[in-house]
């Protein structure tokens, strides 16, 4: 295991050219302090969690002491945001410290959120502020608990520092760890400012460092492309399939990767509504949760508009061809076994189809549905789900469906399969605004308690069951906005 001194930095980002990118100190908040950790986050570093017990941790990893192999830069891109184009974005609060090669070979960005000010800040202080902070922590390794391809959360520090929002609140650092920090938004950044030369050569690298399987291919960034257009609709099949709503899928938060990227106003569905809208700021529901497919693929449209200088129009529009089958596929797959079918027919679709509509008529919690529907047996009423509907006539036929469909599985067999893939814990805003409440007293606890939680969302946990409890009516309505 390695200590912060010995972790292998490797860097490849910062030997671009200087047009990519501006280097860039740390600027300290006043009374930094180290919070929590992720021991899962950790191990893909090889770095020792006793590392998170250091007195000086905090002053690593904001600079204050010197952290060997570590390169400060603060990435520059653009991006559609709510469907209108930003020319110049680029890292106005968080910095690529560098690097990381762990003993498996593979490599991970390191980057502080929250490090001050940057040529990209465009009249913002540079800031975190402890609300969003925890937010991203908590929500990034629950999500990669549940499968959900994601970045992931290495730490989360404090400070005494004021950080005005709608309101004075505490600033706070995210340090996160991603297999690439690249977004849609550098494509475009290079191509709508005519430097095309540039746009290969970030092309270049990413074909090179994220995509070398891709350049044995005859058409390796044809290849590159199609790949980015497959990983990006099995994300979104998992966000589907597990209620997660996003909140700002602006271009400049989307991974060439396909990993869940930049979390603000997030949310876990409560009641299962297609409509739900989960961003206070999005007044037009432009990113509302049945709309999440299309806006991932129109995101995709835009980064092949990008890509028009390196790539062949015909090879850009069949790599866009694969997004609906993909997510179709993929989505399927994870519904089959959410449903606890043995295989997928063209009939299930429609029996899937009918149960979301029973669920959002009846404003059933979309996560706590499918874990009781795991206890369905034949030949009686599964009593917790069947209390939870309003509509018992249209319930009933459809469960008796549903069991005519069964007949013949090994029952518990099935239950212990459905439980595997149908979380009993999610990390609801309601959760998350009581822990950051404790937090900004200075009681971390809670924090700690969720993240312990949400590490096996699929076990029963007893201990914990109130924290498997459908949400509060206040907790549903909670508004959460861009702010951070």
């Amino acid at each position: 295991m390695k200590t912060l001194e010995t972790l292998e930095f490797i860097n490849r980002y910062s030997r671009l050219p200087q047009e990519f990118y501006s280097r860039q100190a740390v600027a300290p908040l006043a009374g930094l302090r180290w919070l929590t950790g992720s021991p899962a986050a950790a191990a893909l570093l090889d770095l020792d969690i006793e590392q998170f017990k250091r007195r000086d941790i905090a002053d690593v990893i904001a600079g204050s002491a010197s952290w060997a192999g570590s390169d400060p830069l603060a990435m520059v891109y653009s991006g559609h945001q709510f469907g209108g184009y930003t020319p110049r974005l680029g890292d106005g609060r968080g910095l690529l410290l560098g690097e990381v090669q762990n003993t498996k070979g593979e490599v991970w960005d390191v980057h502080l959120k929250g490090a001050g000010p940057t040529p990209y800040s465009r009249m913002g202080d540079g800031r975190a502020v402890l609300r969003s902070s925890i937010r991203e922590y908590l929500c990034s390794e629950s999500l990669a608990a549940l499968g959900v391809p994601t970045t992931r959360a290495l730490g989360l520090l404090g400070s005494d520092e004021p950080v005005y929002r709608e309101s004075e609140e505490r600033g706070a650092m995210l340090i996160r760890i991603a297999k690439t920090h690249v977004r849609f938004g550098h494509f475009e950044y290079f191509y709508y400012s005519q430097q095309h030369e540039l746009l290969k050569r970030l092309s270049e690298f990413c074909l090179e460092t994220y995509f070398t399987h891709c350049t044995s291919f005859v058409l390796p960034y044809e290849a590159m492309f199609a790949e980015i257009v497959e990983r990006t609709a099995k994300m979104i099949a998992y966000w589907q399939a597990y209620g997660f709503c996003h909140g700002v899928m602006n271009t400049d938060n989307f991974s060439i990767l396909g990993d869940t990227f930049d979390f603000g106003p997030f949310a876990f569905l409560d009641d299962y509504d297609p409509r739900f809208i989960c961003n206070h700021s999005d007044s037009q529901g432009r990113y509302a949760f049945y709309r999440q497919p299309s806006i991932a693929y129109w995101n995709l449209q835009c980064l092949a508009q990008a890509l028009t200088p390196v790539i062949e129009m015909e090879g850009l529009r069949k790599g866009l061809e694969s997004f609906e089958p993909v997510l179709v596929k993929e989505f399927s797959e994870l519904m089959r076994r959410r449903l606890g079918l043995p295989e997928f027919t063209e009939s299930d679709h429609e029996m899937l189809k009918a149960w979301l509509q029973l669920l959002a008529t009846n404003k059933m919690d979309y996560t706590l549905a499918f874990r009781w529907l795991g206890e369905v047996r034949p030949g009686r009423q599964p009593e917790k789900l069947r209390n939870e509907f309003m509509q018992l006539p249209e319930f009933d036929a459809w469960l008796e469906q549903y069991q005519r469909r069964l007949k013949g599985q090994d029952w518990d067999q099935r239950q212990q399969l459905m439980n595997a893939v149908n979380p009993h814990y999610v990390m609801r805003n309601y959760l998350l605004q009581e822990a950051i409440e404790k937090a900004g007293a200075g009681d971390i606890s809670e924090v700690e308690r969720l993240f312990l939680i949400m590490q096996n969302p699929f076990d029963e946990q007893p201990e914990f069951l109130k924290y498997a409890k459908r949400s509060p009516q206040w907790g549903k309505s909670l508004e959460i906005s861009c702010s951070s």
